[in-house]
């Protein structure tokens, strides 16, 4: 039996817990009788409910760390894990983790290389782990998969590993993505008190979302739209209190709303209620909220770093994301021309639709199979 890690979807890890689980369920959908499931429950772990409870699974119950450091400590040692998941045939790993295991081929997701890339946006143990233990995990694996090209050349080019080893498979937006009701954005601006004029962006707030830029870009765009305001939706990550200082101190308290995390069934309103998205990213390994966005018919303007032009296409318009001139000009003209706006909104909705997680599974057993050949 083929077994995937689903630990990040147990601990509902942000956009690395919904690839896990998209993916889990797609691949149980495809071939049923083929997949079970690994996870570390830790302490407060919980099944996903997207995922049928009777699909054969094995877990073990560590927290986060002791978890980590054992399975280093084992791929150092070369001590096989194999009891924990007997009579696998294959193991795949969708965070950045990788279970030491004898005789069994191994599949590693790296989904990005913002520790290597960006140190100053991690947690000091948590760089100096990924740090020594990924150009590890990358040897090891039998296959790689990589989640955008932008990913796979930083593979490269870091770490020297052959591109044959790598392979790309996109991530999708997930089903309830998709452009909601008139009377579901109403009832949604009622219940989230939604300003009448707002950017919108999802995502963790940390440091690499750049969001300092996007506050003075906003400061600016307030002098031609006074009403204007920023919503966020998404939870605090790290190394946050720099933003929320700066809020303070361009006096724009009332001007942007933190959401927080936001239920599913309401995400999609939210989104599209919205004048238009933002995602000035420094660095994504992929950048999921493009296509969410997208997907419920909304326009982004995002940065052009990285994987952002491969997910957006020609659908969205795209800046420096360092400058903070170019920002606040593309998101003006997309506020102020609306045969723009709507001309992208189009595209963006096929955009969206080229991506799906079934074609992701599709692409994903087939790396599976050239493994068991």
């Amino acid at each position: 039996m083929d077994y995937i890690d689903i630990s990040a979807a147990v601990h509902s890890k942000a956009g690395i817990g919904r690839y896990a689980e998209s993916l889990a369920g797609a691949l149980i959908q495809a071939q049923p009788e083929r997949f079970g499931v690994f996870f570390n429950q830790g302490g407060n772990g919980r099944f996903p409910s997207t995922l049928p409870p009777t699909i054969p699974q094995h877990s073990i119950s560590l927290g986060y760390k002791p978890w980590r450091t054992a399975v280093l400590l084992g791929q150092m040692a070369r001590l096989p894990f194999n009891h924990l998941v007997p009579g696998a045939t294959l193991f795949h790993c969708t965070e950045h983790l990788l279970l030491p295991l004898r005789g069994v081929p191994t599949v590693l997701t790296v989904h990005d290389l913002i520790y290597k890339l960006f140190p100053a946006y991690h947690k000091k143990l948590n760089y100096w782990y990924l740090n020594l233990a990924m150009p590890l995990f990358c040897r090891r694996a039998d296959a790689i998969i990589a989640v955008s090209q932008a990913s796979k050349r930083d593979i490269v080019h870091h770490y020297g590993i052959d591109p044959a080893k790598i392979h790309v498979v996109y991530e999708a937006a997930a089903a309830h993505f998709q452009p909601p009701s008139p009377a579901k954005i109403a009832a949604v601006r009622q219940t989230y008190d939604l300003p009448d004029q707002y950017l919108i962006h999802l995502s963790t707030i940390e440091p690499r979302k750049n969001l300092s830029r996007l506050l003075d870009a906003l400061l600016a765009l307030r002098h031609l739209f006074p009403q204007l305001r920023l919503v966020l939706a998404g939870g605090r990550g790290w190394l946050f209190d720099d933003f929320f200082a700066k809020i303070e101190a361009l006096g724009l308290q009332d001007a942007v709303i933190p959401l927080g995390w936001v239920p599913d069934e309401d995400l999609p309103a939210i989104l599209a209620a919205a004048d238009l998205a933002v995602q000035p990213s420094l660095y994504e390994g992929f950048g999921l909220p493009i296509l969410e966005h997208m997907a419920c018919g909304q326009v982004v303007a995002a940065s052009r770093a990285s994987s952002h032009p491969e997910v957006g296409g020609e659908a969205a318009a795209y800046f420096d994301p360092e400058n903070v001139e170019e920002m606040t000009a593309v998101i003006r003209q997309l506020l102020t021309h609306n045969d723009e706006y709507r001309h992208r909104q189009q595209l963006g909705i096929a955009q969206a639709a080229k991506f799906s997680w079934a074609r992701a599974a599709k692409e994903t057993i087939a790396v599976y199979d050239q493994l068991r050949k």
